[in-house]
């Protein structure tokens, strides 16, 4: 990363990544109760990659009215596929196609033969660490390491590489990939829950912190379709848990139960990066819209405090009624409404009139409502 000649490079949100380093260690020496512990690291997942997404220019690429409005169609198509996958064929080897057949070393797999693991998410895993520890690291260390840049490019190549490829890195990221390497690696062979977890923390910053909605009314279209992608595939089929169960990759949190079951097994709560890094993505952009207007950060707080909240509901009635539930179903709602309160409340001007037109504007394209007040 390489940094200004204006002054020394700074940590990005030093306690937040603290407290969220702690949360992920803490289980493996405590007894951490499971129902916080799950809380309390969404939301600090949350809070750092939306600090993480304010840069000094806005991203290049954003997602569309018509990107997030396809969103949960497209999803739909791919969970349902993984489903039928999972469900006719055999799941080692499902495992390791959709994750890539490179061999990284040779290992035993349930059933007794020799296989591939997925080194696929070696390569994932190594870039979403890489690119999480870099601006952690690199303010303790001389500039030199992080703004030196190595540039490399791949040639044509007829047919499978039309335009060709340019890559750029510093030393301080080759040095960091390394370890990342070696982290992913272990995860490989281990698969203990831990490396799942950093990994899968990971890929949840990364996602916030570079996933741009473009604006807030992006964000509440995206948000909404997936409300109903959520509820549906969670209350009316089996697919959305069973695919969660049997995906042996790092695509979800787990938190352990400390209890055991009747094969001596360790028991987890586990919570899907989709319920981290969609409603993230939201409450980041609702962040930067505070500072673009010099707001510090009104609207960011609710935005905020509606997801906890929102989640923290999802934990009660998964606990009441002992199911899996749908945590859009609770979240959403939580973080339209704590966002659109605190826009009538604490709003002036066209800031207010803009956050709390927004779902009107997504009804009048989206629903069959008359009128073109917001076109």
């Amino acid at each position: 990363m390489a940094g200004s000649e204006e002054g020394p490079l700074k940590v990005p949100c030093p306690i937040g990544h603290a407290v969220l380093a702690g949360l992920a260690v803490a289980p493996i020496f405590l007894p951490v109760p499971v129902n916080f512990n799950i809380v309390a690291t969404a939301a600090a997942t949350v809070y750092v990659g939306s600090r993480r997404s304010v840069k000094d220019s806005p991203p290049q690429d954003s997602m569309t009215k018509r990107d997030a409005a396809k969103f949960p169609l497209i999803g739909s198509v791919v969970l349902f596929s993984l489903f039928l996958a999972f469900k006719y064929l055999p799941k080692d080897w499902v495992n390791a196609v959709l994750a890539g057949k490179l061999e990284v070393f040779p290992v035993i797999s349930k059933t007794g033969c020799w296989g591939a693991e997925p080194a696929y998410f070696v390569l994932l895993g190594l870039l979403a660490l890489t690119a999480t520890a870099d601006p952690l690291v690199a303010p303790f260390l001389p500039r030199k390491l992080s703004e030196t840049q190595f540039h490399f490019t791949v040639m044509k190549i007829p047919v499978l590489l039309k335009e060709g490829l340019e890559f750029s890195f510093s030393p301080l990221e080759i040095v960091l990939s390394a370890a990342a390497a070696l982290f992913s690696a272990w995860y490989l062979k281990q698969r203990h829950w831990f490396a799942s977890n950093v990994l899968g923390l990971a890929f949840s910053l990364q996602g916030i912190e570079h996933l741009s909605l473009g604006s807030v009314a992006v964000g509440v279209i995206l948000l909404a379709g997936l409300f109903f992608y959520d509820i549906f595939w969670v209350f009316f089929t089996p697919v959305m848990v069973s695919v969660a169960k049997n995906f042996d990759a790092p695509i979800k949190l787990l938190f352990p139960r400390f209890l055991q079951d009747a094969e001596g097994k360790e028991q987890f709560s586990m919570l899907g990066l989709g319920d981290i890094v969609i409603p993230g993505i939201f409450v980041a952009i609702v962040l930067r819209y505070d500072i673009a207007h010099g707001r510090q950060t009104r609207f960011f707080r609710s935005s905020f405090l509606g997801y906890v909240v929102g989640l923290t509901a999802t934990i009660m009635v998964m606990n009441a009624f002992k199911a899996a539930q749908p945590a859009l179903l609770y979240i959403v709602p939580s973080v339209f409404l704590f966002t659109l309160a605190a826009a009538a409340l604490k709003g002036k001007g066209s800031g207010r009139m803009y956050l709390l037109l927004t779902l009107l504007q997504w009804a009048a394209r989206y629903l069959p409502l008359p009128g073109t007040l917001f076109d």
